[in-house]
Order: structure tokens, then sequence, then C-alpha cells
């Protein structure tokens, strides 16, 4: 009952949300002369930059792929979904604070901001992801049906990182450490996941660590459907889904019980 309540709440207060979400996308852009336009020159240049200098440059080749692209799209695959997750629990971890002054002189649930920042960051992704679904196309690489397999580790990734996020925010007004904490094991984090390099060159004693990162098995996913055109391992997946459930458990409970006294915080 209390989750139903929450839903309509949150439902009731959707042209909040879609205008907070609309006025982030526009404020970007705000005295630009290309305007929105940077939007897909920004993006753009980052898949050329992979594509063309990784590829045809440098001539960077992934192991076991005959592909021209391999590579390319191996680190496309791993950089682009992981900066959705950086986004969202970046964003996230701060956005009481961010918004302490909205907060406190409009009534409104609280759990709208989360929200938006989910939805900012898939408004950026799904930018982004298109025009490196259209390169997919364009240069003979699709993967086809199994592309379709991406959508629920996507919908794992994005519950995982605003589990965590709520966590992070709720502790975050309280310990301000812990932001600064997080920014700092986010860089470390990048690095221990499987982005732009394959486990493969990783030593044997190594590999095993891996099992403790939740997002390694997330990304090799999404690198297993672009790159070799297969299915994840789903059994693969489940840890990273049992912590995603245990987050959001835990980052609604914190919330719920100190959502008062946030505000006294701010």
């Amino acid at each position: 009952m209390i989750v139903m309540g929450r839903l309509r709440n949150l439902a009731a207060y959707r042209g909040f949300i879609l205008g907070s979400v609309q006025r982030e996308f526009q404020s970007k852009y705000r005295n630009s002369i290309l305007g929105a336009a940077w939007t897909v020159l920004n993006p753009l240049a980052m898949i050329l930059v992979y594509t063309v200098i990784f590829s045809q440059v440098m001539h960077n080749r992934l192991p076991g792929n005959a592909s021209a692209f391999g590579y390319s799209i191996y680190l496309c695959a791993g950089v682009l979904t992981w900066n959705l997750f950086a986004e969202i629990t970046s964003k996230a971890q701060t956005v009481f604070i961010d918004n302490a002054g909205l907060i406190k002189k409009i009534n409104f649930p609280r759990l709208c901001l989360p929200i938006i920042v989910v939805a900012n960051a898939l408004l950026n992704f799904g930018i982004i992801f298109t025009l490196f679904t259209a390169f997919l196309i364009i240069s003979g690489n699709f993967p086809g049906p199994v592309f379709a397999a991406m959508l629920p580790v996507l919908l794992l990734q994005i519950l995982l990182a605003i589990g965590l996020g709520m966590v992070l925010a709720v502790l975050n007004v309280f310990f301000r450490d812990v932001g600064q904490f997080f920014s700092i094991a986010l860089q470390f984090w990048f690095w221990f996941t499987p982005v732009v390099y394959p486990v493969a060159a990783l030593p044997e004693h190594v590999r095993g660590w891996l099992a403790w990162n939740p997002m390694a098995p997330i990304i090799m996913a999404h690198q297993r459907v672009l790159v070799a055109h297969q299915a994840p391992d789903w059994a693969s997946l489940l840890p990273a889904a049992a912590l995603t459930v245990i987050l959001c458990l835990l980052g609604m409970q914190l919330f719920r019980k100190r959502a008062a006294e946030m505000v006294d915080e701010l």
C-alpha cells in the first residue's frame, strides 16, 4: 500500500518531473550559437575518435575478433554504458544537497529528484547510443535480434545505479565526506572494470577479483551483445541483481526514515 501510494504521488507530479528534465536539457545549451546541435556533435565526435583513431590510425585489434572495428565497438560498448552508470550515481549522491533550496521552499515528493536524475541521464544516453547504433548498422556490425537482450541488462544497470545513488544521497546529507570519497572510488572502480581492456588481458590471479565487482558482468554483458553478437551470460548477472535489490530496499528504507531529518541538515 505504501509503495502504491508513493507511485500515485509521483504520477501526480509527472509534469514537474518532465518540466525539470526539459529545463536542465535546455540550460546546458543556453547562450550557445549551435544550441541543441551540440547534443549530437559531442557524442558524434567521441564515437568518431574511438572508431577512426583506434581502428584506422592505431590499428588496435580485439583478440579473437577479426573485425577492423572490433576494439572500437568493444570500447564504445563499455564506455557509453559505464558513463550512464557514473552519471546516475554521481548526480544522485548530491541530488538532495543540490536541490536544498527547492526542498525547503516547495512541498513535493522528494523521490521526484532521483527520477529526474535518471531521466536526464537516460536522455543523454539515448542520444549518443542512437548515434552509436546507427554506426553499427552502417558499418555492418549490428548484432541483430540479440540486440534486444541489452534492455534487461540496461534496466539492471539503472536500478543498481539509482539504488546505490539513493543510499549515498541520504548518507551524503549527514556526512559530506561520503560524496568526496565516492568521487575518488568511482575512478578506481572504472579501471577495475573491463571497460577499455578485455578480461583476457588480466593476469589469472587478478581475474578472480572481478567477481566482487557488480559492474563487471554488466559491462561484459553489453560487450558480449555488441561485439560477439551473443546473448549475455544471465547467470553471471545474478549476484549484481541480488545486490541491486538490497541497495534499492536499503535506499528506500534510509530515505523513509531520514526524510524529515534531511530537511534540517540541508
